[in-house]
């Protein structure tokens, strides 16, 4: 499974990672490098959980195109 995730730094320096198409499913991190690696045992702790409560696995995304 392929999963797009958020990556971004928050205003202590910390690396915040979340997944748009898992409600709820975000990780932090020291580094990028760690953020990244922890997101992927939240992904498997979050799909567990849904699983177990009987609700879909992902959410559906989208990417707009937006002019400005």
């Amino acid at each position: 499974m392929k999963l797009t995730i958020t990556v971004d730094r928050d205003e202590d320096g910390v690396w915040v990672v979340e997944c748009p198409s898992i409600p709820g499913c975000v990780s932090q991190g020291s580094t990028r490098e760690e953020a990244v690696k922890n997101i992927k045992e939240a992904f498997q702790l979050c799909l567990e959980v849904r699983a177990e409560l009987g609700y879909p696995l992902t959410v559906e995304t989208r990417q707009v195109e937006v002019f400005a």
